[in-house]
Order: structure tokens, then C-alpha cells, then sequence
């Protein structure tokens, strides 16, 4: 089956992401559809449990929700105010203990609301919609009862996650063939990764990588090496059912969709990535997307104040993929560019010739009020990408983040860790265990051994620091000690010859350092597209015609060396820049409806037990070289001191996470 425009995902219709369609759902296909013509009720009451509220502050604002009628948000379990003469829309999921509450909330003589518009954010069984058609009192005062069909949490344009935090702990751990949690997780995972699909209507090929006993008959299949094979059984499953429940649903495949884990890339949740967006999480110690800085109030005083990192801050969508070096240098062109072209502000700054500091930027925003928006987004920028240089020039990241790339890429080993460690005592913590931790990774069969423990007592690792690193055995597939045909063994080998025989580091001319590193996901996707992927390795659930190859305008890629587990490439940071002031650096997305219209099939990647930032910056850079949308799914998305957390979690221990320390 070849590629065209009939088969796109997207149709003739006006192009809108991933996160924009899910938005549509919630305000127009469940909020809006709740408003009768004929009813004196303007206001309703929108009743959420703790899920469906993530999946609804991922996707809208509040305000979104108030022009839709909604005057207030209530949780479902917690005790509420009667209000009789209200409407009340219920968005939760399809579980006993709501579906209990909420037919306490509208039966008998005094209901809580007037009339109530249920919907539930996946299937929900048979039994539980007897139980509601059961209770006469409540069904007349039902004016909806819908599978919304919608549980997951839009992260990104380009991203969501599932909310499975534990499940590498669930799935991977020591114990988890033992534990009841692990079907559980990986059925609602299913669930939920399918009302992705059901959302877009859109029917996938579910590729999915194969246990390593289906490789070579002598390996041990255990349920840890299963997740990916029962985790694509179930979305099929899902899928299936959808087909013939879901109006309008496509009856033919019309995307793409490839299921891995965490162990065909153990590397990329550790290593320390160079882009503004993963440094800001990784260095500052930010609470989710919120960051919190000081700023000059009109008195004078200084107070605090917190802002939200996302896509309606325009600089930040302009460089949270770019390297640091890189938003730096923007920073200051866009800066030095608004004061050249506003006498007022060059008046001001007449006094300093030297560079302007946070606390000059507020004073400007002072002097000039009808400028206030954009040096207020700026002297933000500025300041944080001040204090990440700052970070990088205390804890000498550059030698930590040079000698992690060296080693992924064949150019360091064992020599250079120990002599690194010597020379580097007061190298913090955190920094020799995600360097150990990454060797690990690359050499597992000498961690287990005498030169492990010798590596971990010269780098002073605590206790848990320690099983941290030997943690890592657990995400290497189903047995890394053996060496057979699987991908997994095959990678180890790889790493045995370039340890015993090293080649001298090929110079490339790169426009920023430290920015050659990739998550691994690239090279799949690239596969993927140009039908590279071996079938062995990576079997589908319903496999494609002999002609289908996606996108037919891929570009060959080139030859990957086999004496790394990434191959060098040229660094592509330096960009061309999009603007020059901060207010206009939204230009880069003025085309974006009219280039999506023209992309083929959506590719969807979904990642069990944790994504990264440089995999998420991966999607948006090859949707625009494949010209294909690329969707990232994933449990939970992990900065790299929670991902460690997660790796301490994994072995056969009574831990908890307040006990653990990053």
C-alpha cells in the first residue's frame, strides 16, 4: 500500500495537533454538547475525579471551561453543596466507586443537581450501566450518558502520557512477574493508549518490539521481556472493539504505531541533555513546568513570582529544542535587537553599555509599560538561561557531559571513567552515579564483576546509589549475560569489540559542543519510515502488503557505523533565526497548518516505563525532516533524577520513594 493523499491522516481538512484535537473533544464534543436551546440553565457544574482533572488542566484552561458554561469545578469525592437548580456535567472514569457516587449524587427525592450529563473518559461495562438503568429515581434526570473515549494526558503537541508513574517498578522489577499490579498496569495502559487512537480516529499497524525468546529458542522468556507483546495484544484488543462501537471509525489501517521499552535505549533517560528545555528541568529544580523567580514589584519591593513554561509563552516555543549555547546567543541578539530599535529603551540603558541584568530589564519594563509584555518574557529568559550556564560553570558539567558522549559513542572506556574519577573527588554525587549508571548500561558484564564494585567505592556512591547501578541489569532485556542472535546480546558484543580495539574519535565540525547525543528512537522511526525495521525484532500485530513502506519522500539515511550504539552525526542546532524580538518568534509556526496539510500518515511511538526530553525534541525534529507527524506516548515523562528514583525501585527491596535520594 503506497502513500497518498487519500491515506493521510489528516484528509483535506484543516490541519490541528495532537493536543489541539484533544482540547476540541473536551470543550466542544462534551461541554458544549450539554447546552439546550430550550433551557433556562445557563451555568453548569463540571464534576471531575483526580484522572479526568489531569486530562482536562492538560489540554484547557479554566477560562476555556467558563466561555463553555462551566461556573464551577468540583472533585466527585469529596463533599459538595446541593445545587437543585443546576446542571451538572460529569467527566470521570468508568470505575464502580464513581459510578457509586454518582448515583448517590442524583437519586432520591433531593438530588444534588437538577439534571446530569455523564461522561465516562473510557468503556465502561456492562455491568456497571445496569447498575445506572437499575436506579428508576436517577434515569429521568440523565440528559446524556457517553464514552467519551478520552484517557490520557496530552503533555505536548506532540506528546501524551498515561499516568502509569510506577510502571517500570510495576512491570520491570525484580518482583514483578510475582505482583498482581502487573496485568493491571499493563490493561489500563492498553486502554488508555487506545482512546489516543480513538480520538483521532485513526486505526494503527501496532508494531511492537518481540520478546527475545521469539529470537533464539535457547532464551528464557520471562513476563518482564513480554510487556511490549501483551501491551500491543491489548491495544488490538481495544482497537477491535472500537471498530465496531465508534461511529465513522476507519475500517483500514491510517497510521502508525511502533511499542518499545526502556531497554532499547537505557541511555537517553541519564545522560545529560544540552537543550534549553531538558536543562531547565534537569538544573533548576523546577515543579513540573512551573518556575519560580524574583521580580520588582511597582513599589520597589522584590516579591515572587511563578510562571508556567509552555507553548503560549512564545521564546520559550521558539528554544525550549535548542542547545543552550544557542538560546543564549538568541537571547542576547533579541535583547540588544529591542533596545537598537527603541529610542525609550536605549535612553534608559544610556547609563549601563555593559550587558543588562535581570533587575535592568525589570526597571525597563517600568519605564516602559507598552512594551512590558515582551521584556517581561525576555528578562525571564535571560535570567534563566543565566542561571543554567551558572549551574554548568559550578558543577563543570561540560567535562561530565563530554566524557558521557565520549562513552556513548566508542570514544571512552573504563580508563577514562577511573581517571576522571580521581582527578574529579569533589564531582558531585549525582553526576558520578549517572556516569556509572551509563556505563552500565554500555558494559553490563563488568559491572556484576570486581572492577563494578572497585568503579562505585572510587566514586564514593552511597548505599542506594549503588543498587541504582546494578538496577540497570534489569532494563538490558530478558538475559544480558548470554550473548545469542537477539538485538540486546548483539548490542553488548558490539561494545566488547570497540572496547578492545578503540578507534581515535573522528573530528566533526560541530556547531555547538556536547550536541551530537540522540536518543535511539531517531534511528527506529527512521526505519520505521523507510520499512527498515527488521521484522524478527519488531513484529506487527496485523501485518502491511508487501508495497507498504510509509512515506514514500523519505531520504536515505546514511551508513551507521558499527563501532558505537549510536552512530556520529553532524550536529544540527544552529538554526536559522526566526525572529528577532521576542513578541514575533511565533513565526516559526505561521505555516504550520498549511505544511501538516501536506504530510502523510501520523507515526506513533509509545515508550513503556518512561520518556525523555531529548525524545520528545526527537518527534518534532523528524516530524519536519520525514514530513510525517510523529506522536510521542509513554507512561510518564522523567527528568533524570526521577528516572534514577525509579531504577532504585527496581530490585527486591523495602524502599519507598521518601526514602530515596537524588
Amino acid at each position: 500500500m503506497s502513500m497518498s493523499d487519500s491515506d493521510s491522516s489528516y484528509g483535506g481538512t484543516e490541519y490541528k495537533n495532537f493536543r489541539q484535537i484533544t482540547r476540541d473533544r473536551l470543550l466542544y464534543e462534551m461541554l458544549r454538547s450539554t447546552k439546550v436551546k430550550e433551557s433556562k440553565v445557563t451555568w453548569k457544574v463540571l464534576i471531575m475525579d483526580k484522572l479526568t482533572v489531569k486530562i482536562m488542566s492538560n489540554s484547557c484552561k479554566m477560562a476555556d471551561v467558563t466561555v463553555e458554561g462551566v461556573s464551577l469545578v468540583e472533585d466527585l469525592h469529596k463533599r459538595r453543596q446541593p445545587m437543585p437548580a443546576m446542571d451538572a456535567i460529569y467527566f470521570m472514569q468508568p470505575l464502580k466507586e464513581n459510578v457509586t457516587t454518582f448515583l448517590s449524587d442524583m437519586s432520591g427525592k433531593s438530588p444534588l443537581y437538577k439534571k446530569a450529563y455523564v461522561f465516562f473518559s473510557s468503556p465502561i461495562s456492562k455491568e456497571l450501566v445496569s447498575h445506572i438503568k437499575n436506579d428508576r429515581s436517577v434515569l429521568p434526570r440523565i440528559g446524556a450518558l457517553s464514552e467519551m473515549n478520552l484517557e490520557y494526558f496530552a503533555i505536548d503537541s506532540q506528546g501524551f502520557v498515561t499516568d502509569h508513574e510506577r510502571a517500570l517498578e510495576e512491570l520491570f522489577a525484580e518482583n514483578a512477574e510475582n505482583s498482581r499490579k502487573y496485568n493491571a498496569c499493563l490493561n489500563t495502559m492498553a486502554t488508555r493508549i487506545a482512546t489516543v487512537f480513538a480520538s483521532l480516529k485513526e486505526f494503527p499497524y501496532v508494531r511492537y518490539r518481540a520478546a527475545k525468546s521469539s529470537l533464539d529458542a535457547s532464551t528464557m522468556t520471562t513476563l518482564r521481556d513480554l510487556v511490549p507483546t501483551k501491551l500491543a495484544a491489548g491495544i488490538w484488543n481495544c482497537l477491535a472493539r472500537y471498530k465496531t462501537t465508534i461511529p465513522d471509525f476507519p475500517q483500514r489501517e491510517t497510521c502508525e504505531l511502533l511499542i518499545v521499552d526502556r531497554s532499547v535505549d537505557q541511555i537517553a533517560p541519564i545522560i545529560h541533555e544540552w537543550t534549553y528545555d531538558a536543562m531547565c528541568h534537569d538544573l533548576l529544580n523546577m515543579e513540573g513546568n512551573k518556575y519560580v523567580h524574583e521580580v520588582l514589584s511597582k513599589s520597589g519591593t522584590v516579591e515572587k513570582k511563578e510562571v508556567l513554561l509552555e507553548d503560549h509563552d512564545p521564546i520559550w516555543l521558539e528554544l525550549r529544542h535548542a542547545h543552550i549555547g544557542d538560546a543564549s546567543e538568541r537571547l542576547h541578539e533579541k535583547m540588544a535587537n529591542f533596545v537598537s530599535r527603541n529610542k525609550a529603551a536605549q535612553i534608559h540603558n544610556s547609563r549601563d553599555t555593559g550587558d543588562l541584568s535581570t533587575r535592568d530589564l525589570q526597571k525597563m519594563v517600568q519605564a516602559l509599560p507598552q512594551y512590558s509584555e515582551q521584556i517581561d518574557k525576555l528578562s525571564l529568559h535571560v535570567e534563566i538561561a543565566g542561571k543554567i550556564n551558572n549551574v554548568i560553570k559550578e558543577l563543570g558539567l561540560r567535562e561530565v557531559g563530554q566524557l558521557e558522549q565520549d562513552l556513548v559513542f566508542g570514544d571512552a572506556g573504563t580508563k577514562e571513567i577511573i581517571e576522571f574519577l580521581r582527578k574529579n573527588q569533589d564531582a558531585t554525587r549525582e553526576n558520578k552515579l549517572r556516569l556509572l549508571m551509563i556505563y552500565a548500561a554500555m558494559y553490563p558484564e563488568k559491572i556484576d564483576g570486581d572492577k563494578g564494585a572497585k568503579l562505585m567505592q572510587l566514586a564514593r556512591l552511597s548505599a542506594d546509589d549503588v543498587i541504582a547501578v546494578n538496577n540497570m541489569r534489569f532494563l538490558g532485556g530478558a538475559d544480558t549475560k548470554k550473548t545469542s542472535g537477539g538485538v540486546f546480546s548483539l548490542k553488548f558484543d558490539v561494545h566488547k569489540k570497540r572496547h578492545a580495539a578503540r578507534k581515535a574519535r573522528n573530528e566533526e565540525a560541530e556547531t555547538w559542543a556536547l550536541s551530537r547525543f540522540y536518543p535511539m528512537i531517531e534511528e527506529l522511526i527512521e526505519k520505521l519510515t523507510k520499512g527498515e525495521l527488521p521484522k524478527n525484532e519488531y513484529q506487527c500485530m496485523n501485518e502491511p502488503s508487501p508495497t507498504y513502506h510509509g512515506s514514500a519522500s523519505v531520504q536515505s539515511s546514511p551508513v551507521h557505523s558499527a563501532h558505537s550504539m549510536r552512530s556520529k552525526r553532524t550536529a544540527t542546532w544552529a538554526r536559522p533565526r526566526n525572529s528577532d524580538d521576542g513578541y514575533a518568534s511565533d513565526s516559526v509556526l505561521r505555516h504550520a497548518s498549511s505544511d501538516f496539510r501536506k504530510m502523510g500518515q501520523r507515526i506513533f511511538i509509545f515508550i513503556i516505563g518512561g520518556a525523555t526530553r531529548s525524545e520528545l525534541r526527537a518527534v518534532h525534529k523528524l516530524t519536519s525532516k520525514l514530513k510525517r507527524e510523529i506522536i510521542l506516548g509513554s507512561t510518564s515523562l522523567d527528568d533524570p533524577p526521577q528516572f534514577i528514583t525509579k531504577v532504585k525501585l527496581l530490585n527486591d527491596q523495602d524502599f519507598s520513594v521518601d526514602d530515596l535520594e537524588i
